[in-house]
């Protein structure tokens, strides 16, 4: 279970170190409104969970970004708007982000970085010289170089979230998300992922894409 306390804690402690002036509104409305999103029904995978992964991993992998914090606003809105039958997803949740964080005090060219960063997991793939890029991308990914247990129960959390989807359909689309991150040179950008990450996720997407083309 995770602790909503704690994640309005670690919301203040990030908007409020990024604010430019004094007056602003309360920021838990806007961090209630935030982990209301992400408790929505529909979301088995992209969950409070999955939020507070992807917050840890920006901490861990905090050393290489350029604005951390940037990273970690970025982490809170990236699937803030996630429906399953919905190509938009990112573009909308970055959307979000650039409505609702001049209005809680963040500056303009923060809230343009968390923005850009939020567009940026369409893809995974930040370019060599986006250190703020790397960490997001990578702390998003982590979950793929989990150990066996846990990677089965995203997979079966993602299957979930498109349960509206025929199983053959579902299977094909599903090896082809694989097959476009296995094709990418690298899965993980950053020093610390490549090192303790990447064989990982790769040997996990690998036996995933096996049982799928089985």
């Amino acid at each position: 279970m995770v602790d909503l306390d704690a994640l309005r804690t670690r919301w203040l402690r990030t908007l409020l170190s990024v604010r430019e002036g004094t007056r602003h509104p309360d920021p838990d409305v806007y961090a209630d409104a935030l982990l209301r999103r992400w408790q929505e029904p529909q979301r088995h995978y992209h969950t409070l969970t999955h939020l507070a992964a992807v917050l840890d991993h920006v901490d861990t992998l905090q050393a290489y970004a350029d604005d951390p914090d940037a990273v970690r606003l970025a982490a809170w809105f990236h699937d803030a708007v996630y429906l399953p039958d919905r190509s938009e997803n990112e573009e909308r949740s970055a959307a979000l982000a650039e409505r609702a964080l001049p209005e809680a005090g963040v500056p303009e060219r923060t809230t343009a970085e968390v923005a850009r960063l939020v567009r940026l997991t369409v893809t995974h793939d930040p370019a060599d010289d986006d250190r703020n890029g790397q960490v997001l991308c990578d702390a998003d990914l982590a979950i793929l170089a989990s150990a066996p247990s846990v990677y089965a129960a995203y997979t079966a959390a993602v299957r979930e979230e498109y349960h509206f989807v025929p199983n053959d359909a579902f299977r094909a689309g599903r090896a082809a998300v694989l097959r476009q991150l296995l094709d990418l040179p690298r899965l993980f950008r950053t020093p610390h992922g490549a090192e303790r990450w990447e064989a990982t996720a790769r040997y996990n997407l690998r036996g995933e894409l096996e049982l799928l083309s089985s």
